[in-house]
């Protein structure tokens, strides 16, 4: 459904937005406005020489005039320049009336795009000096660019391809004002996250949207999360469902067939029946349970995720896996489990500890390295824009790969980048040592041994180590020996037979399986992480 508000491109130069904007206005049959052009048609000469002529200053308050009159007219399709939208005021004028979407591009492909431009005043100057320029400019806009909901990478997509894009993010807005839809294909179907601050607010809709049936809803969750309970109770009640708490205890030593069992009985006493849907409201922990129990209950309810820590909500709740631990190791009992749909509601970060914040970072590093080099080299620098904007990217990441993989029958292995490491650091932690803390010290230990067999250069093990530490993340562990850790890695059930499987970084955005390294490579890769 596509309203008549309208629709705004914006963004750095080269990203895209008139030949977008040209195409998505004949598509819909609306007019289209570049604010450029109009500008250079007011002055009757290049925007260059306004500025050359003029300043900066003065084109800006032109500018600013235009985008509140252009704010009142609805049913345009409008282009902005790129630092239109700098400006507050403008921003608030085009958010009343329109959707903004933010168009981005590589700074590569930016350099690439404009290389033979000469009509860029802020690109004025020596052609070495461009790519500098570039740099430092969308360092400046980085808040206001990422401030937006809606963003499109237009890197490697035709021109129409980025109109469809477009397209799904006016229909999201319609749906959930402010929220960010990622669509997921899985072998059940596609579902959607959703994904801002305040998703849980729109819970019910959500729900009602997906064709979930109104009746009895369980929230699996825990007491620590009562205010965004009451939440998502709120949400649920308002569209005509009847919620159910169903509590669990926190933390990864209750992840058990115990904790599952007593879930059904939870359910049962409830009275859910086939159609009443399961939601967890937690971290990892509670997703992985609750996930299960979806999955086994009357032979399997709907789940919806409603993760709550920056670990889940990258990670966890994204690909359809659930299960329990054993005490032989992590995840050892589970199944499939596909969401319905997912929630991802950054407020809750504001109740969530610093060091589980931190820890959730391990992942967001992983999923830099595996497929986001420009999230790993923001971290690098100041960091994303925004909280949604991060969480955005690392989610983008694991898209793309449990697509391609559902089932973790090939690439998905790559999501495991120091889970082999981390996993046995756990488990000879007895659980002591958090997730995205043994992540963080696998990471350093498998690009320790990616940089010894020349599968990377020392220059990217270093930088991965330095990010983690830089982050606040462990990459070095005392206490344990090295006998133990090795030993534990034979319950890993990512093993190939009775192989070690470990990923490997070759360089930012490009990871490697490799199969049993050898057993002295292995050790040397765990003593240059314990202490």
């Amino acid at each position: 459904m596509i309203f008549n508000r309208n629709i705004v491109l914006t963004g750095f130069m080269g990203t895209g937005k008139s030949t977008v904007g040209r195409l998505l206005a004949a598509e819909l049959g609306r007019r289209f406005v570049d604010m450029d052009v109009v500008l250079e048609a007011q002055y009757g000469k290049p925007i260059s020489a306004v500025f050359a002529e003029e300043g900066e200053e003065h084109f800006r308050a032109a500018e600013a005039l235009l985008c509140r009159t252009l704010a009142a007219d609805p049913g345009l399709v409008i282009s902005t320049g790129g630092g239109a939208l700098l400006n507050p005021e403008s921003r608030a004028a085009f958010s009343e009336t329109g959707v903004i979407v933010c168009l981005m591009a590589s700074e590569d492909e930016i350099l690439r795009r404009l290389a033979a431009a000469d009509d860029r005043p802020l690109l004025a100057g020596e052609e070495g000096k461009r790519r500098e320029r570039i740099h430092a400019l969308l360092r400046q806009r980085r808040a206001v660019y990422g401030s937006f909901p809606a963003q499109i990478d237009t890197d490697g997509l035709k021109p129409e391809e980025v109109v469809e894009r477009v397209l799904l993010a006016v229909e999201a807005d319609a749906e959930a004002p402010g929220l960010i839809r990622i669509p997921v294909q899985s072998p059940a179907g596609m579902y959607h996250l959703w994904l801002g601050d305040g998703a849980l607010a729109h819970a019910g809709s959500l729900l009602v949207a997906r064709g979930i049936r109104q009746g009895r809803a369980a929230i699996v969750t825990n007491h620590m999360l009562s205010d965004h309970v009451v939440t998502l109770e709120a949400s649920l009640e308002s569209a005509g469902f009847e919620p159910v708490r169903c509590l669990v205890p926190e933390g990864e030593q209750y992840k058990t067939l115990d904790t599952v069992r007593d879930l059904y009985d939870q359910f049962l006493a409830a009275g859910l029946d086939r159609h009443s849907p399961v939601i967890a409201l937690g971290g990892g922990v509670v997703g992985d349970m609750a996930g299960f129990a979806a999955a086994t209950y009357l032979r399997g309810v709907p789940f919806v995720q409603a993760p709550t820590s920056l670990l889940s909500m990258v990670d966890a709740s994204v690909g359809g896996k659930t299960g329990v631990d054993m005490s032989q190791g992590k995840n050892l009992v589970g199944a499939f489990k596909q969401p319905e749909l997912v929630l991802m509601d950054t407020a809750t970060f504001a109740t969530l500890p610093s060091d589980e914040f931190r820890s959730g970072l391990a992942e967001v590093v992983k999923h830099g390295v595996i497929g986001a080099p420009r999230l790993f080299t923001q971290l690098e620098e100041e960091g994303p824009a925004s909280l949604v904007q991060l969480v955005a990217e690392a989610v983008r990441v694991k898209v793309r790969v449990v697509e391609a993989d559902p089932y973790e029958q090939g690439i998905r292995a790559a999501l495991n980048l120091g889970h082999t490491f981390g996993h046995a650091l756990e488990l000879v932690s007895n659980f002591s040592l958090r997730h995205g803390e043994a992540v963080a010290i696998g990471m350093s230990a498998a690009a320790a041994m990616a940089a010894e067999l020349g599968i990377c250069d020392a220059h990217l093990a270093e930088r991965i180590t330095h990010l983690l530490r830089r982050l606040g993340l462990p990459v070095q562990a005392s206490g344990y020996a090295v006998d133990d850790i090795y030993a534990a890695m034979g319950h890993d059930k990512k093993r190939a037979g009775k192989k070690l499987r470990f990923v490997a970084p070759r360089a930012l955005g490009d990871v490697i399986v490799i199969d049993d390294p050898g057993e002295d490579v292995v050790r040397r890769a765990i003593r240059s992480v314990v202490l």
